[in-house]
């Protein structure tokens, strides 16, 4: 049945089917329902996609940032710590969120993972298409190259009848230029198809795959790695077991048995401060720890550590990460014996080396008692009466301690830091609100503790330095470093081939004619390539040349499209 020119659903277009969607109806489209499988396939197309990839790879730059702001557990245990006595209220959702354990949380490790399987998913199928690419012939010769962006047409008189020598010379020329050739030859016309730059694909293929060996490497490299943390003070000995760690942080196949036995003693610690009234007062020149290593079955060896600049036993690497002073202290109760004596260290607070040290004393006096003591290397006066440190350098050291009492939580087997105190619940025996002065001590001196408990004494060592120093050691093995460091060049050498090797195809078709051989050069480039013109121009002038017609400068390209003649060039043969 016909429909008629009136009938409104074809009165605007008589041409227009009925069912079109201006027609005016109500009918809505509707998408097919996916299958589970079908979701699943949409699923991996998303995430195997280079778009998703590079995503990813951005987002698991901007999820490390975290890791340079907050102090991490594995590397700076000490100032996870700081960070808590800084940020009492804020500490529990910082943790809870593994902002110091940022490269091992579940969020940053789903990244990483994310990241691993879509480059895969990427580089899989575009290796299986580069193969076939690489194997297959050029392209034929297209019947118009005059519609291509680089053309250049030439007549080379005098040559009648050799259009196939020239072809022929052509195709030796961009053979010995790198690129791959094949002959096209159709009657009369003869034809050379070459094209080369297939290098910038397999750049870009390596440099995906040296990613994807970039994050094999941390991932397992990783899993065989540790990092420990150690303070050593002056004249002390540090041994590689498990036990003599501070801090110890083993990858997911480190049990900690099989460390390689070894010792440092840290022998001297020497910085040089500049002097006051000079450019940059009290800035540190050099930090310069002086070890002795000692291992089974070979010589003592003594070696220098300093920052940046680690040193290496049994392939762990050792680094100086920080450094401060350790006096001397013995405590002794009411009767006279010792209940403490250890070189402790104090923890440095501000760049004048105003630092803050823990002792507690558990057992031998009548009660628990912790001393938190302040060391002032050059000690001066606020405006306030409070002390402070004007010098980095011990010119003139002062301690002071306020004594607390009461239970320490010792005895109840949760692990406690030895660098700070929890004074709430504790009495405060000295300074503050006590109504009983700080006790205070230089080099040498004694003082008496409260309530008769017993004496404090500054101990002078021997070589009579008032104080000793400390070096904050970190030991690391990291059997991902090098496969680290091979993976990042390869990238680099893969990106760099990518980014400036030029994907370009190039033609030569000659004929003969009456007037001589006529030959077009064209070119076509993957992608922008502003040298394109010039390589076909100088492609037509060399193979012109070698033909034995006279040299004539190519003319610079107009415009991409526009099609270029040169005049007729003689052969003065």
């Amino acid at each position: 049945m016909s429909r008629s020119l009136s009938d409104p659903d074809t009165k605007g277009d008589p041409l227009r089917p009925a069912d079109h969607a201006d027609t005016g109806t109500t009918s809505e489209v509707t998408s097919p329902a996916l299958s589970v499988t079908g979701w699943l396939r949409w699923g991996w197309t998303q995430l195997t996609s280079m778009r998703t990839a590079l995503l990813l790879l951005l987002l698991l730059a901007v999820a490390a940032i975290p890791g340079s702001l907050f102090p991490q557990r594995s590397a700076d245990p000490n100032g996870v710590v700081q960070w808590r006595r800084n940020n009492p209220e804020a500490f529990s959702l910082a943790d809870g969120l593994g902002l110091f354990d940022v490269y091992i949380s579940p969020w940053f490790s789903a990244i990483h993972l994310l990241l691993f399987v879509s480059l895969i998913g990427c580089v899989i199928p575009r290796a299986k298409h580069h193969y076939v690419a690489l194997r297959s012939r050029p392209p034929r010769t297209p019947s118009r190259l005059s519609r291509l962006p680089a053309h250049r047409e030439r007549i080379i008189a005098g040559k009648g009848g050799d259009a196939e020598g020239a072809v022929s010379a052509a195709s030796d020329m961009l053979r010995r230029s790198g690129y791959r050739v094949e002959r096209y030859d159709q009657g009369g016309t003869y034809s050379v198809s070459a094209e080369r730059g297939y290098l910038r694909e397999t750049g870009n293929l390596v440099f995906h795959v040296a990613l994807v060996g970039v994050l094999l490497s941390v991932a397992v490299g990783g899993s065989f790695a540790y990092t420990g943390q150690r303070v050593v003070v002056e004249g002390t000995t540090f041994v590689n077991a498990l036990s003599d760690y501070s801090s110890f942080n083993p990858g997911r196949f480190v049990d900690g048995a099989g460390l390689v036995p070894y010792s440092l003693t840290l022998d001297d610690f020497r910085v040089a401060y500049r002097l006051p009234g000079t450019p940059g007062a009290g800035q540190a020149e050099n930090f310069d720890a002086q070890i002795t290593v000692r291992q089974p079955g070979e010589q003592d060896s003594e070696r220098s550590v300093r920052v940046n600049y680690p040193t290496t036993i049994a392939n762990d690497r050792i680094y100086l990460l920080g450094n401060g002073y350790a006096p001397t202290l013995t405590v002794r109760n009411g009767d006279g014996d010792i209940v403490f004596s250890e070189s402790q260290p104090f923890l440095p607070q501000d760049s004048n080396m105003t630092s803050l040290g823990i002792i507690k004393i558990p057992d031998g006096l009548p009660k628990q008692v912790g001393l938190v003591g302040f060391f002032y290397p050059t000690q001066g006066t606020l405006p306030s009466g409070a002390f402070t440190s004007i010098y980095p350098d011990v010119v003139d050291p002062v301690l002071t301690f306020n004594v607390f009492s009461g239970d320490l939580g010792i005895d109840d087997g949760t692990p406690r830091s030895v660098y700070t105190l929890d004074v709430s619940g504790l009495d405060q025996e000295t300074g503050g609100d006590s109504g009983t002065d700080s006790l205070e001590l230089r080099p040498g001196d004694t003082a008496d503790l409260p309530n008769g408990w017993g004496s404090v004494t500054w101990e002078i060592a021997e070589e009579q330095q008032p104080v000793k120093r400390f070096a904050s050691l970190q030991i690391q093995q990291d059997p991902s470093s090098g496969g680290v460091l091979l993976f990042s060049v390869i990238a680099m050498v893969g990106l760099f081939a990518g980014l400036f090797v030029p994907r370009r195809r190039v033609w030569v078709k000659a004929r003969d004619g009456f007037d001589g051989i006529h030959i077009e050069y064209a070119g076509l480039a993957r992608g922008d390539d502003p040298t394109l013109q010039r390589a076909v121009d100088d492609l037509a002038h060399r193979h012109s040349t070698s033909l034995g017609a006279e040299p004539v400068k190519p003319a610079p390209a107009t415009s991409d499209n526009d099609q270029q003649h040169d005049t007729t060039e003689s052969n003065p043969s």
